[in-house]
C-alpha cells in the first residue's frame, strides 16, 4: 500500500532522517517495527511566523517496491553518423539542447569559446589573485557557462515551458543530490556542478557527439535569409541541419556579429545595480527571529522587492540571485571591466550572505545610447563596467578587480565608509561613495529600496553590511526574435535563438527546458 502524507513539523523532526520516519509512522499509526519505505517528495521552510515550521509531502510505501527514484535514463544509441547540427555555447541550454538531438537521432557538434571546467579554473584563480580576466575564459564564459561556478540554483517559475522534473532528473543521473528533486527551492552547488558538467559532456561524447572547447565563432554562413552554418575563429566552417545559438547573456560580439549582418534582435528590459553583503549569520536572525539558526536549519535567504519612483518614472527595485552562505566573484569579461556576481556551494556554509540588489532600467535611462539601436543597453552595461573598474582600481593606478563599495547606511546616508567591513570578495574592495559610481537613475532608487527594505527586515538597512559594484549582468538586455511557436528566428531560416542569451531563460532550469524545446522544434523542421 502506498500512503500520501503532508506533515508540518519543526526543523529537527523535518531534517533528522529517523525522527521523521518516526513522525511518517505516528501519523499513519503504524508501527515502529513495520517493513516501510519512507520517501519525500517536497520540503519547503514556512519562516513566516515567529516560530520556523516545516512542510513535507512524502509517500510511505507498505508491502510495496517503490520505483526508481528516476525514470530518466542516459542515452544509449550512436549519433555520430547521424545528420548533424551546430549548437553554440556549452552553458545548461547548450548542452540539454544537445542531449535531445541525440535522443531525437542527431549528431551535436557543440561549439564553445572557452575552456572545459578544470581548465577554468585556472582562468578564475588569475581574476581573484592576480587581477587577470581571460576574455574567453572566466566566470561566465566556458564549459557550463556562467552557473557552474556562480552558484548553481535550479528554482524556476517556468513550469509552463517545459517539464522541470526531467530536468532535475538529468541532473541526479549525471551526479547531483537527489535532494533537489525534494527541495523547494533546489540548489547544486559551485563546488559539485563541475563534475555533474563534466558527466553531461562524457555523456554527448559516449552517444557520438562533439564538444569543442576554445572555438569561438566568428561569423555566419547566410544565403537567401536561411543560416548553413557558422565560421570559427580558426576559419573552419561547420554545416549542420540547423543552428541552435545558446550563447548566454554576456555574449556581447554574439550581438554586434547579429546587427553587422542583419539578422534581426532587438532591445529587451533588464536591471542593474549591486551587491549587497551582510554576514550570515545576521540574516539567520532577521528571517528564523532566533539568535542562531541551530543544527537543522539551512542558512537563511531572502526574497526583497519594492516600487520606487524617480525622475517621474516607477521604478521596480528587488533583490536577485540571492546567495546564502555564499560568495561573492569577479564577473567580468574583458579587462579594463568590473562586474561582480554570487555563488553559494553545496554546504551554503560561509559566514556571508550576499544578494544583488537591482533598479529596472527604463526607456529614458537608453535615451544617451540612442545610436547604438537595441544595444543601447549592452553600451550602457559598458559604460558602467569600465566606471567602476576605473574608481575601484584608483589606489592602485592600474585596472584590477578591486571592487568599489560602501556600507549599506552610509551610501543610504550620502557618508564615504571609514571602513569597510570583512568581504568574501577575494580581489579586494575600495572605500568610495557609490553615488559617484552608480548613475543617478540607478541610486537614487537603490536608496530608496533600502529605505523600504530596512523597514520590512528590521537591521538590513545598517552599517553592518555593504553594496559592492557594480551588478550589471542580471540578464540579457537584448532579445533575438523567433516565432513563439517553431522557436526559429522570425526572419532568418534554421537558426534558433536559445536561452538566457536570447532573452528566453531566467536561470539553468529555464536555459535547460528552453534547450530542449529548440532541439525539438529544430527536428521537427528539418530532420
Amino acid at each position: 500500500m502506498i500512503h500520501q502524507l503532508s506533515l508540518t513539523l519543526d526543523p529537527e523532526q523535518a531534517f533528522d532522517d529517523q525522527l521523521f520516519q518516526e513522525q511518517a509512522f505516528r501519523a499513519l499509526r503504524l508501527p515502529a517495527d513495520v517493513p516501510a519505505h519512507v520517501r519525500k517528495r517536497r520540503q519547503s521552510v514556512d519562516a513566516r511566523g515567529w516560530q520556523v515550521r516545516v512542510h513535507v509531502d512524502a509517500e510511505v510505501y507498505v508491502g510495496v517496491t517503490p520505483p526508481p527514484l528516476i525514470q530518466y535514463q542516459k542515452p544509449q544509441h550512436d549519433v555520430s553518423q547521424a545528420p548533424q547540427a551546430i549548437v553554440v555555447g556549452a552553458g545548461p541550454a547548450g548542452l540539454f539542447a544537445a542531449l535531445r538531438l541525440i535522443e531525437l537521432g542527431i549528431k551535436p557538434i557543440v561549439l564553445e569559446r572557452g575552456s572545459d571546467v578544470r581548465a577554468r579554473r585556472r582562468d578564475l584563480a588569475a581574476i581573484n589573485k592576480d587581477h587577470i580576466v581571460n576574455p574567453e575564459s572566466n566566470y561566465c564564459f566556458g564549459e557550463g557557462g556562467a552557473g557552474t561556478y556562480s552558484d548553481g540554483k535550479l528554482y524556476t517559475r517556468s513550469t509552463k515551458r517545459g517539464d522541470v522534473r526531467r530536468i532535475l532528473e538529468i541532473f541526479v543521473a549525471h551526479g547531483a543530490t537527489d535532494q533537489i528533486l525534494v527541495d523547494a527551492h533546489p540548489h547544486i552547488g559551485t563546488n559539485k556542478l563541475p563534475n555533474v558538467v563534466a558527466d553531461l559532456r562524457e555523456t554527448i561524447l559516449r552517444a557520438g557527439g562533439e564538444v569543442r572547447f576554445d572555438t569561438k565563432v566568428t561569423d555566419l554562413m547566410l544565403s537567401g535569409g536561411e543560416l548553413r552554418g557558422v565560421v570559427t575563429a580558426d576559419g573552419q566552417d561547420l554545416h549542420g541541419i540547423g543552428v541552435i545559438l545558446a550563447t548566454g547573456h554576456s555574449a556581447r560580439d554574439i550581438f554586434y556579429l547579429l546587427q553587422q549582418r542583419d539578422v534581426r534582435i532587438e532591445a529587451k528590459p533588464f536591471a542593474m545595480g549591486v551587491r549587497i553583503e551582510h554576514q550570515q549569520s545576521l540574516i539567520d536572525q532577521f528571517q528564523y527571529h532566533r539568535p542562531e539558526r541551530g543544527d537543522y536549519l539551512p542558512a537563511a535567504s531572502y526574497s526583497l522587492v519594492t516600487q520606487t519612483r524617480y525622475g517621474g518614472v516607477e521604478r521596480g527595485v528587488f533583490s536577485f540571485c540571492m546567495c546564502p552562505g555564499g560568495f561573492i566573484v569577479p564577473a567580468a569579461t574583458a579587462p579594463g571591466e568590473l562586474v561582480v556576481n554570487g555563488m553559494s556551494p553545496s554546504r551554503r556554509d560561509s559566514k556571508y550572505a550576499n544578494s544583488g540588489l537591482v533598479v529596472a532600467i527604463t526607456e529614458a535611462d537608453l535615451k544617451p545610447y540612442d545610436d547604438e539601436g537595441p544595444l543601447a543597453g549592452l553600451a550602457l552595461q559598458q559604460e558602467l563596467e569600465r566606471w567602476a573598474c576605473r574608481m575601484g582600481s584608483r589606489s592602485e593606478g592600474v585596472p584590477s578587480q578591486t571592487a568599489p563599495a560602501q556600507r549599506v547606511a552610509d551610501f543610504v546616508d550620502g557618508h564615504v565608509s571609514d571602513m569597510l567591513l570583512p568581504t568574501s570578495y577575494q580581489p579586494g574592495l575600495a572605500s568610495v561613495d557609490m553615488a559617484d559610481v552608480l548613475p543617478d537613475h540607478i541610486a537614487q532608487p537603490l536608496r530608496q529600496g533600502l529605505r523600504d527594505f530596512g523597514r520590512k527586515m528590521r537591521g538590513y538597512l545598517s552599517n553592518n553590511g555593504q553594496v559592492i559594484g557594480v551588478e550589471s549582468r542580471t540578464s540579457s538586455p537584448v532579445r533575438i526574435p523567433r516565432d513563439r511557436d517553431s522557436c526559429e528566428h522570425v526572419d532568418v531560416r534554421r537558426l534558433f535563438p536559445c536561452g538566457e542569451g536570447a532573452g528566453y531563460a531566467g536561470g539553468i532550469v529555464s536555459a535547460a527546458m528552453d534547450g530542449e524545446r529548440c532541439a525539438e522544434q529544430l527536428v521537427k523542421l528539418y530532420k
